[in-house]
C-alpha cells in the first residue's frame, strides 16, 4: 500500500511526555500530520523536555509555540485547531477549558474535530485529580499485584512502561481511529476520554473477570498465564541464559515433553499432582544446555520456546533485522541516531521521515495555512505570543 492509512489527517499534540505522545508517534507513523504545540521558552518548564532520541525524535512532526494564556495565543491555537481533524491533550481535568482551547469551544468552530483528552484517571470521579505515573497505573489496576515479585517478595518493576504504551498510548490510538471512522458516517467528531488506569485494566481483564465468575483472587503463580505450571514458565540454562516458555496447546506441550527427554509428563499437562514435579524435571532439563542451543533446538521443534534477550542482542536479532525494525535517521544536531521504526503493522517506512530541528519552530508556515496574514503572524511574534 503506498498511500499511508492516515494520509490527509492533522493531529494537533499538545503533550511533551507521555501516553498522548506515544499515542501522536503512532499516528504519525500510520501517516498522520503531526503537529507538536508547545509553550514559549519562557514557560518551557512547565513541560518536561525529553532526551533528543526519545519519542523517535519526532521524526516527521513539525513544531509550534504559542502561549495558551493570552488571549492572541489562544485565537491562534484556535485558528490552526480549524483546519485540525484531531487535538490531542494530557492536562489535568478542567485546564484546558479554562485556557478556552476545550472540547465544546473547538468543536463550536470545528464540527468534525476528534478530541482526545489523555489522563491517568480519567475526566471525572474522585481521583480525576490525582497526578500519577506509568507504575500507579499497573499498581491500581492490579497488574503488579498477579505479576513476578522482587528478590524481598514485592511486586517486581516492570521492565516497560506498559500503562504509558498500551494502556494510554495504543488505548488513544484506537479510540482515534475508531473516531475518525464514526466521522466519515456522521461528519461529526467526538471528545475521548482516555483514562490510561481504565486502559491498564482492559488489559487485566482476564484475570478481574475471573474473580467475577468465581470469586477466585488471582495473585503471581495463580493461573495459567501467571506461572502456575511448567509449561508456561522462564527456565535457566546452563550458561545462566534464560528461555521463555509459553506451550499452552496439547501439541505444543507433547514437542516440548519430547524435545526435552521428559516423555513422562506427556499425558499430566494439566494434572495438579504434577505441577512441581514436572517443573523440576523442567528445571534439570534445561541445565543441561545453554540458552542458544535450547532455541536452536526447541525453535523450529514447535514447542513455543525462545530466548530471553536483552537490548544489545535484540537490536542484532537476524528476525528483526530481516523486518528492517531498525532504522538511522539524521537528527540535525545529534548525528545518526538508529532507532526502532514504524513496526506497528508496518505501513510506512521511518526511513522517508525527516527528524526537525527542535530548536526551530514552523509557527510561521503553520498559523499562514491557518488563514493568519504574515503581518498578523509578525505581529504575534513580535508581541511574544507565538515562536
Amino acid at each position: 500500500m503506498n498511500q499511508p492509512l492516515l494520509d490527509n489527517i492533522r493531529v494537533l499534540d499538545l503533550s511533551s511526555v507521555g501516553p498522548a505522545s506515544r499515542a501522536s508517534r503512532w499516528l504519525g507513523d500510520y501517516g498522520a500530520e503531526i503537529i507538536k504545540v508547545g509553550p514559549m521558552p519562557r514557560d518551557g518548564g512547565v513541560q518536561i523536555t525529553p532526551p533528543a532520541y526519545a519519542y523517535s525524535a519526532h521524526r516527521g512532526m513539525a513544531r509550534l509555540q504559542v502561549d495558551l494564556k493570552a488571549d492572541a495565543g489562544r485565537d491562534a491555537f484556535l485558528a490552526l485547531a480549524k483546519t485540525a481533524d484531531v487535538i490531542i491533550e494530557s492536562f489535568r481535568p478542567g485546564v484546558v477549558a479554562n485556557l478556552g482551547i476545550d472540547f465544546d469551544t473547538v468543536r463550536a468552530i470545528n464540527p468534525g474535530i476528534v478530541y482526545c483528552s489523555t489522563t491517568g484517571f480519567g475526566q471525572d470521579g474522585p481521583h480525576s485529580q490525582m497526578a500519577g505515573h506509568d507504575l500507579n497505573y499497573l499498581a491500581v489496576a492490579g497488574y503488579l499485584h498477579t505479576s513476578g515479585t522482587n528478590p524481598d517478595g514485592g511486586p517486581a518493576l516492570p521492565g516497560a512502561t506498559v500503562a504509558d504504551s498500551a494502556a494510554g498510548g495504543l488505548h488513544a490510538v484506537a479510540a482515534i481511529c475508531a473516531a475518525l471512522v464514526g466521522r466519515s458516517a456522521t461528519g461529526e467528531g467526538c471528545h475521548l476520554d482516555v483514562a490510561i488506569a481504565e486502559g491498564a485494566l482492559s488489559l487485566m481483564s482476564l484475570s478481574i473477570d475471573e474473580y467475577f465468575a468465581h470469586g477466585t483472587e488471582p495473585g503471581p503463580r495463580h493461573g495459567l498465564l501467571t506461572g502456575k505450571y511448567a509449561w508456561y514458565d522462564l527456565f535457566q540454562a546452563s550458561d545462566g541464559g534464560w528461555l521463555a516458555v509459553g506451550a499452552i496447546e496439547g501439541r505444543f506441550f507433547a514437542n516440548l515433553c519430547r524435545e526435552l527427554g521428559c516423555e513422562q509428563w506427556a499425558d499430566k499437562q494439566y494434572d495438579e499432582a504434577s505441577v512441581e514435579p514436572m517443573r523440576a524435571d523442567f528445571k534439570a532439563a534445561f541445565a543441561t544446555k545453554t540458552r542458544d542451543e535450547w532455541a536452536a533446538q526447541l525453535g523450529p521443534a514447535d514447542t513455543c520456546v525462545t530466548p530471553v534477550l536483552d537490548i544489545v542482542e535484540l537490536t542484532e536479532h537476524p528476525h528483526f533485522v530481516a523486518r528492517n525494525a531498525f532504522v538511522d535517521v539524521e537528527h540535525p544536531t545529534e548525528g545518526t541516531l538508529r532507532q526502532v521504526g514504524a513496526v506497528l503493522a508496518g505501513q510506512t517506512s521511518a526511513t522517508e521521515m525527516t527528524i526537525p530541528d527542535m530548536s526551530t519552530t514552523a509557527t510561521a508556515e503553520l498559523l499562514v495555512s491557518a488563514g493568519l496574514s504574515t503581518d498578523d503572524v509578525a505581529a504575534l511574534i513580535d508581541q511574544g505570543v507565538v515562536q
